[in-house]
């Protein structure tokens, strides 16, 4: 038996004014499905700077992380073992711009709605109704439990 890789992946939930900013991806294996702006890391990669990096390319804002709701651990769709660094975000530059190949459409959803959202229309929505939860909740950790590799 080949064992699959661990997927390493941040997500990052951008908040304004009770809502949550959420991407329509338009991915072969998730077309249509709603989740927030996320990715993976990419080799030797700072977590935080990763997270950042993702929202840029998925929806063309500049973000300011400043909380984490925490580390999940899950099964994919499509069977992957997934580690996400969940984050929260807020706009400090840039504008709404989504990244043509991978996002269909974007949203602003209040949180507390997000967590009675129909299944079907999220990406691992176990997983997103947990961090949704969390948001509403107000269950935060500080960033500063990410710490940077220094060479």
């Amino acid at each position: 038996m080949i064992e699959k890789p661990i997927v390493l992946v941040v997500s990052v939930s951008i908040i304004e004014d009770e809502e949550v900013l959420m991407i329509k991806e338009n991915k072969p294996n998730v077309m249509s499905k709603w989740n927030f702006p996320s990715g993976r890391i990419e080799m030797g990669e700072d977590i935080p700077y990763a997270a950042r990096r993702e929202v840029k390319e998925e929806t063309g804002l500049d973000v300011e992380l400043t909380y984490t709701t925490g580390i999940y651990n899950f099964m994919s769709g499509s069977q992957d073992q997934v580690i996400m660094f969940h984050f929260i975000g807020q706009v400090t530059g840039g504008s709404l711009y989504l990244e043509e190949d991978e996002i269909i459409d974007s949203a602003w959803v209040k949180v507390s709605d997000l967590v009675k959202s129909n299944d079907e229309e999220l990406r691992n929505p176990s997983v997103i109704k947990q961090m949704a939860n969390c948001l509403v909740n107000k269950s935060y950790h500080s960033i500063n439990v990410f710490h940077k590799l220094v060479k």
